[in-house]
C-alpha cells in the first residue's frame, strides 16, 4: 500500500533492434527517421525515440539510448549504436557484428559460441526480422552488414561479471522478452544459469556458491578447492559463481544441470537465514531468525560457551540485534558456528539431494571461520 508501480524498461537487444530498424527504414526511404515501433518478442509493441541519425546513399545509423525503467541496470542511459551499410550485387544477407564496445565470446556454455560477437540469439532475430520487416519489398542482391556498438561498453562491462563469463572488451547485447523488469529476480537467475552453464562447459564439477563479493574474495584467497582443502579438484575462476539472495534457485539448478560438489560461501548473517530454511535470503525476519537461533540452543547445554564472556544464549538470542551481533559476542564460538553450519548443510542436502556439500563461513575480518 502506498508504494508506486515501477516502471519496466527495454532491453539492449531491443534497443539494437529498434535501431536497426530506424537505419534501415532511413536506407530504404532516404529521409532521417525520428522514432519506431517494434514489435517485442511478448507480442507487444514499443516505440522508440532515435538520436544521431546519419544517413548517406549506402550508409545509415542511429542510437536508441537505453531506458532500464526503474531497474537498476548498470546499461541505464547507453547509447545503442548501429550502422547498416549497404553493399550491392553481392549475395542477399544481413550480417550482424559487433562494433566499439561489443564483447566477444572466449569460453564455451554461452548462448553463443567462442569467437562470436557477444550478441544473443533473442536480440540477433530481433534485429533481423525488424530489417526484414521495413525491407521485405526490397529483393535487389546486396548484403547488409548490420553493426552494432555501444561508446562506452568497454568501461560499463567492467562493472558486470562478463569477463569471468568469458566476455571481453564489452557489453553483451541481451534479452530474451525485450522488456526488463524492475528489480526483476530473473535478471539475477538468468546470470546464475549462465554462470553454471560456463563452469561445466570449462570442465568445474565443484563450483562455489556465494552470497556475496566479500565471501567470494574470502573462498577464493583461502584456496578453496586447492588439494588438500577437501573439494578433491582445484578451483578455476569459472567455478565461483555469485548466487547473491537466489540460495534455492541456484541449488536447484546445481540439480538439474548436473554439478557434482557445492561449496556454500557466506556471511554469518546469510548462512542463518539459509540454516532456517529460506530459500531467497533477501526476505524474512532477522528477529525470527535469532528467534529460531534461540530455540535451537534451548536443547543444548550452555556449558559449550565459556562462562565468562557469554551468558544463555537462548535469551540473548532473542535480545540481539543482529546476528552479526550474535556471532561477535560469541567470540566466533566453534559451537554455535558449527550448528549453524550443519543446519545449512542439511537444508541444502534436502533442496538439492546428490549434490555433495560444503560451506565456508567468511567472517567479518575477511577471514575463513569454518569451512567444511
Amino acid at each position: 500500500m502506498g508504494r508506486k508501480n515501477l516502471r519496466h524498461g527495454y532491453t539492449t537487444g531491443a534497443c539494437a533492434a529498434a535501431a536497426a530498424k530506424g537505419a534501415a527504414q532511413m536506407l530504404r526511404d532516404q529521409a532521417l527517421v525520428d522514432a519506431v515501433d517494434l514489435n517485442l518478442p511478448t507480442g507487444e509493441t514499443a516505440r522508440f525515440t532515435l538520436h544521431g541519425q546519419q544517413l548517406t546513399d549506402t550508409t545509415a545509423s542511429c542510437y536508441v539510448v537505453k531506458d532500464a525503467g526503474d531497474d537498476p541496470d548498470v546499461t541505464n542511459g547507453a547509447e545503442v549504436h548501429v550502422t547498416i551499410r549497404v553493399e550491392f550485387f553481392t549475395p542477399h544477407r544481413i550480417v550482424i557484428e559487433g562494433g566499439t564496445g561489443i564483447g566477444r565470446v572466449t569460453k564455451p556454455g554461452l548462448a553463443v559460441p567462442p569467437g562470436e560477437w557477444a550478441i544473443n540469439p533473442v536480440p540477433r532475430r530481433m534485429i533481423t526480422e525488424a530489417i526484414k520487416e521495413v525491407l521485405a519489398m526490397r529483393c535487389m542482391p546486396a548484403t547488409l552488414t548490420t553493426t552494432v556498438s555501444i561508446p562506452n561498453g568497454a568501461e560499463l562491462a567492467k562493472k558486470t561479471l562478463n569477463e569471468r563469463l568469458g566476455i571481453v572488451g564489452g557489453l553483451s547485447i541481451l534479452g530474451t522478452t525485450g522488456i526488463v523488469r524492475p528489480i526483476s529476480a530473473k535478471a539475477w537467475t538468468d546470470t546464475i544459469d549462465t554462470s553454471l552453464d560456463v563452469a561445466l562447459a570449462c570442465g568445474c564439477r565443484t563450483v562455489v556458491l556465494s552470497t556475496g563479493r566479500t565471501s567470494e574474495l574470502v573462498a577464493q584467497k583461502a584456496g578453496i578447492g586447492d588439494p588438500g582443502s577437501g573439494t578433491g579438484e582445484a578451483l578455476e575462476e569459472e567455478a565461483f559463481v555469485m548466487m547473491g539472495d537466489h540460495v534455492g534457485y541456484a541449488l536447484r539448478a546445481c540439480v538439474r544441470k548436473g554439478v557434482k560438489g557445492v561449496v556454500i560461501a557466506g556471511q554469518f548473517a546469510k548462512l542463518l537465514k539459509i540454516a532456517c530454511g529460506h530459500e531467497q535470503t533477501h526476505v524474512s525476519s532477522s528477529e525470527l531468525d535469532l528467534k529460531m537461533l534461540a530455540e535451537w540452543f534451548a536443547d543444548t547445554s550452555p556449558r559449550s560457551f565459556r562462562p565468562d564472556v557469554w551468558v544463555p544464549i537462548p535469551g540473548y538470542c532473542r535480545n540481539a540485534n543482529t546476528a552479526r551481533h550474535v556471532l561477535e559476542a560469541s567470540g566466533n564460538d566453534r559451537s554455535l558456528v558449527e550448528m549453524v553450519c550443519d543446519r545449512v548443510k542439511r537444508f541444502a542436502g534436502e533442496v538439492a539431494p546428490g549434490v555433495g556439500v560444503k560451506v565456508l563461513l567468511a567472517g567479518y575480518n575477511a577471514e575463513v571461520l569454518y569451512f567444511g
